[in-house]
Order: C-alpha cells, then sequence, then structure tokens
C-alpha cells in the first residue's frame, strides 16, 4: 500500500495558509529552536514531504505559536478599530476578518495588533494622499 505524504503546498491547504507561510514557519522555526517545526518523514529531490497522519502534529504545532491561542473574548482595541475602519471603508466583517488572516500569514513575525496598526496606518497614507490630491483638483 502506498503511503501518502503531504508537501509545502499540501499543508498549506490544509491549514489554509499560503506555501509562502509554511516555508516562512520552517526557517522561522528550526530544529533548534524553542517551538521547532515538525521535521519532514521524507525528502524527494530537496522538496520535504510529511506523512498525511501527521496532519494533527503540524496543526497542534501551528495553535502553540506565540500570539496564538483559543481566542474568544472580547477583540482587542486595536482589532476593534480596525474593524470599525474597514467597515467605513466598505468592508464587510467576512472580508475584514479574511484581509487581517491574509496579511497575518504574510508577515507571521507581526503580532494581530501589530498587523491592525499596520492597515489603519496605510489607509491613512490614503487618506492624506486624497486630501493632497483634492488641493490639485
Amino acid at each position: 500500500m502506498t503511503e501518502r505524504y503531504l508537501g509545502v503546498l499540501g499543508i498549506a491547504e490544509a491549514l489554509g495558509v499560503s506555501r509562502h507561510a509554511v516555508h516562512k514557519w520552517r526557517s522561522r522555526y528550526p530544529r533548534d529552536s524553542a517551538h521547532p517545526f515538525p521535521e519532514p518523514d521524507i525528502e524527494i529531490d530537496g522538496a520535504p514531504g510529511w506523512a498525511a497522519r501527521r496532519l494533527d502534529e503540524i496543526v497542534q504545532w501551528r495553535e502553540g505559536l506565540p500570539g496564538r491561542g483559543a481566542g474568544g473574548g472580547r477583540p482587542s482595541a486595536t482589532r476593534q478599530r480596525y474593524l470599525s475602519e474597514a467597515l467605513t471603508r466598505g468592508l464587510s466583517r467576512d472580508e475584514a476578518d479574511r484581509l487581517l488572516t491574509a496579511m497575518s500569514e504574510e508577515f507571521p513575525e507581526m503580532t494581530e495588533p501589530q498587523v491592525c496598526e499596520l492597515l489603519l496606518e496605510k489607509w491613512r497614507g490614503l487618506d492624506e494622499m486624497d486630501e493632497i490630491l483634492k488641493r490639485y483638483r
């Protein structure tokens, strides 16, 4: 019987993240780190592979990342400001959450409040640019 393995793309799809996020995790959390990414079971032509049966282990590893947890409760003040601003800019709650998730995956070294602040800062910059352009119209 053939054993099924997951590559970086398979893990990314199973976790709902980009393959880039999985690559970042592997490089940021090496074997000798405090929270090492699970070592692959196999390597073929330099490409790592994990037995499909180990997916739960990888999910548990991700849940143990710093800044991650069960969540729940009231959103932080920064997240509330972000969500409020997103709604005023025409994004639905679901769209705002998806944007925040995508940005968190793109910048896994940043905490959620830091990602919220980054997005708020970018939006403020757009507002300032709109004000400048209005002066010249």
